[in-house]
């Protein structure tokens, strides 16, 4: 069986969407032939073997709305001929092409998000979109909220959905050398960490104003982005810049370290484009609790709000200050979300379970 999945990117990208996709395609390997394809910014057409996964990175002829056009797409797909075609969206260039080509294979979605940011286009694209869904012989979805609060998901047949957990394979996070663990808390302890792009939709904005009403805590944000100025100018304006700590791409070992080291991890997210937050597995992993917002997608179906952390309004400093104060002033507190969120992550988030759940989808089960 010949599988294509079109995404956006593919590893080394770590964002949630790019994690996700290269654990389920090097999952999948070992059962079909597993092909990815996803756009390279630059600029010129690469092919790859990735940890045993065929990627072809696609040239970008231009990038308009968020979204990256192939020219090339319609043709490659013909030229694959694919049994599947398993497209991850939003990525309305990835529907157009699928149709161009011809509609090859039997068409699987992975429906990460709506499109939030981008309504006005969205109006004019909403039909193609719906005609696009239907012929999807299923519709895969992180977790139930993703259904429910979704204009779209929400209108089609249930057959047609199945909810499969993301999943992280456990081994990639365990504990990293104790030597950085200790660096991390001898240099901010005690700290909070938050990691994600530095965009309009993560909230950190709203997360430093929260800090600014705690006096103990440090933070520490991993990752880059187009606001990074902005934060940064937020942080120094607030008298903050001492205890506000950018520390832009870590490599693998220091991101775990930092969230080993922490004393609980801060999902601020203000926006539903925020759909999962890939990153609550992740601290999950290292037995720590979770702040983060009651978000209508499926970041607080992930973490459940008073079991493996708290879920505070999406876009309320004072809210959010009073989460962080609860659990930095609670050490019983956080150790018990830490550990409902470790056996959440191991017994419904597992990677092994995405994988099998995807394939039997493949297989008509």
């Amino acid at each position: 069986m010949r599988v294509v999945h079109i995404g956006k990117y593919y590893w080394p990208y770590q964002r949630g969407i790019e994690t996700y996709l290269k654990t389920l395609a090097e999952g999948l390997g070992g059962r079909c032939e597993t092909i990815v394809i996803v756009s390279n910014e630059d600029r010129e057409t690469v092919e790859e073997e990735v940890n045993g996964v065929r990627v072809i990175r696609l040239k970008r002829a231009f990038k308009l709305a968020g979204t990256d056009f192939l020219f090339s797409l319609p043709a490659k797909l013909k030229e694959l001929k694919p049994d599947i075609v398993h497209v991850h969206l939003p990525n309305p260039w990835a529907e157009t092409a699928w149709k161009l080509a011809g509609r090859p294979g039997r068409l699987f979605v992975s429906f990460h998000s709506d499109i939030i940011r981008q309504k006005f286009l969205l109006f004019f694209y909403a039909p193609f979109h719906r005609a696009f869904l239907k012929q999807a012989e299923k519709i895969i979805v992180a977790t139930p909220n993703h259904i429910e609060y979704s204009p779209f998901l929400s209108k089609l047949p249930p057959e047609k959905l199945a909810v499969v957990h993301y999943g992280l394979k456990k081994e990639e996070y365990a504990s990293p050398s104790q030597e950085i663990i200790a660096e991390f808390k001898r240099k901010y302890a005690p700290y909070v960490f938050s990691v994600g792009q530095l965009v309009y939709y993560k909230g950190f904005d709203v997360l430093i104003k929260a800090l600014a009403e705690t006096k103990e805590l440090d933070l520490l944000i991993a990752g880059v982005g187009p606001l990074l100025g902005k934060l940064k100018k937020q942080a120094a304006d607030l008298g903050l810049a001492d205890r506000v700590t950018f520390l832009g791409h870590i490599p693998q070992e220091e991101l775990l370290a930092a969230y080993h080291g922490c004393e609980f991890f801060v999902l601020p997210s203000t926006f539903r484009s925020e759909a999962f937050g890939l990153v609550q597995l992740e601290a999950f992993l290292a037995g720590k609790a979770v702040v983060s917002t009651d978000l209508r997608s499926g970041v607080p179906y992930v973490n459940q709000n008073g079991v493996t952390g708290i879920v505070a309004p999406p876009g309320d400093a004072k809210a959010l200050a009073g989460a962080m104060r609860s659990l930095h002033g609670d050490p019983e507190l956080r150790s018990r979300m830490g550990e409902a969120g470790r056996q959440r992550a191991l017994r419904d988030f597992s990677a092994e379970d995405m994988v099998e759940k995807t394939f039997r989808l493949y297989l008509g089960e």
